[in-house]
């Protein structure tokens, strides 16, 4: 059994020791209570993501005293950063798997079951692809990491110390893990890595996120291509371009900010400020006119005044993003931030985060009641058979963070056919329609 905690980057990698551990002959469960061996692929991201790696594995060590659970492995973030704490702390724990070894966890298991456990954690700057995947977000759709590690070096992030640096994927693997994708089913690919948009800077010596997206685009049962994870000093005119010609390519982009303010900003080691990103956002809603946009925001970050909080408000309702997240700030240990003054109390953050987002929900509310009457196009995730509908996401809607489109009254289609819909009204996120024209 495996565990994925974190993100969808750290997903890419469950899907690779999935598919290893398949090529080994292992057999594969969902129930801890059958499990011989359990795999959990920890996050180390925030102080919430710590807790909860933490306390999974705490909960499965529990049954190697009560069930007939043999072996439990710490994969991921967590594992990489924290090893000896892991090992002193937590000792039902068997073995440590890095975030650049993780194409190594069949022989770990291995080593457990025989009475010989060790370790594997190679250099982090070590990069994996090509392995094969065990899909498991349904089939229809697939993340593609293109790129690994960071460079950035935000003052609140671990990333960069425990991914490593940058690294991309060379372009005609990519390409051919996509054409594998496809053929297997997938019909949306959803571009991902800690930073999308510098893409090929370190193979090519320049940006060549744009000529991906054209090659991937090519694919002939490919219907979508999303992109998530995009600096906004990083975006420019020949991505921009890309993404206005290509029809495959959803109008959607995620491009998380953090802030708004420029002194926050500048502590935070963001490259933008409030100017840049609002004129950033004029250009595409420019070129995009439908083009949705999301966002992240973090709440209190140190020295974050009373009046910089009511400005990130102000911007947040001026700026009205399609779809936007909150996090209060977590200080991460060995990070600038985390040593900066001006700390601000764990109660107040979390209110801030909160006042941010009931505005932003009023944002999403209202702009969910005026797609009343659009046509859009919506890809099938799956139907509710009691209530005869079809439970779908439109090009406005990524999985698992966004919303979704229920569609009344339509004939049975197969998850990833894509067709277009009328909006009939909406419930706060979610809207309703009925079929306008099957697609495909």
């Amino acid at each position: 059994m495996l565990i994925s905690l974190g993100c969808d980057k750290n997903l890419v990698d469950s899907e690779m020791m999935l598919g290893g551990l398949d090529a080994a002959g292992y057999t594969l469960t969902s129930e801890a209570e059958e499990a011989d061996v359990i795999v959990v692929n920890t996050c180390c991201f925030i102080g919430d993501a710590k807790e909860e790696s933490i306390n999974t594995l705490i909960e499965y060590g529990r049954l190697k005293k009560e069930g007939r659970l043999k072996a439990l492995i710490a994969a991921g973030c967590l594992a990489e950063r924290y090893t000896s704490e892991i090992h002193s702390d937590l000792p039902e724990v068997d073995a440590v798997v890095g975030i650049s070894s993780f194409d190594r966890i069949a022989e770990v298991i291995k080593d457990v079951l025989d009475g010989s456990s060790s370790d594997a954690k190679d250099d982090i700057s070590r990069l994996i692809y090509g392995k094969k995947r065990m899909l498991s977000t349904g089939g229809h759709y697939a993340y593609l990491k293109i790129a690994e590690g960071c460079n950035k070096h935000c003052t609140y992030c671990v990333i960069p110390s425990v991914r490593g640096p940058y690294r991309s994927v060379p372009m005609e693997a990519l390409i051919k893990e996509a054409e594998e994708l496809v053929a297997g089913g997938v019909r949306e690919l959803i571009l991902v890595a800690q930073e999308t948009t510098v893409y090929g800077t370190d193979l090519y010596g320049e940006k060549k996120l744009y000529e991906l997206i054209e090659k991937l685009c090519a694919i002939e049962e490919l219907n979508w291509v999303r992109l998530l994870y995009c600096y906004p000093e990083e975006i420019d005119d020949k991505l921009i371009e890309v993404m206005e010609r290509e029809e495959k390519f959803c109008h959607y982009l995620d491009m998380p900010i953090q802030h708004s303010e420029d002194e926050i900003l500048k502590r935070m080691g963001r490259k933008t400020g409030r100017e840049e990103i609002e004129s950033i956002v004029a250009k595409l809603r420019e070129r995009i006119p439908d083009i949705a946009l999301r966002t992240t925001l973090i709440a209190g970050f140190p020295g974050e005044t009373k009046e910089q909080h009511e400005a990130l408000k102000e911007f947040v309702e001026k700026m009205r993003f399609s779809r936007l997240g909150v996090f209060p700030y977590s200080a991460e240990e060995d990070t600038p931030a985390a040593a900066m003054e001006d700390q601000i109390d764990e109660e107040e953050k979390r209110r801030r985060a909160d006042r941010v987002m009931e505005l932003q929900q009023e944002i999403a509310f209202e702009e969910a009641a005026a797609m009343k009457g659009r046509i859009i196009s919506c890809m099938v995730e799956g139907r509710i058979p009691e209530n005869n509908v079809l439970v779908c996401r439109s090009y406005k809607d990524a999985p698992e963070v966004d919303g979704y489109v229920f569609v009344e009254n339509a004939p049975e289609l197969m998850s990833g056919s894509l067709m277009d819909v009328r909006i009939t009204g909406s419930d706060e996120y979610d809207l309703i329609g009925e079929i306008y024209n099957e697609s495909c």
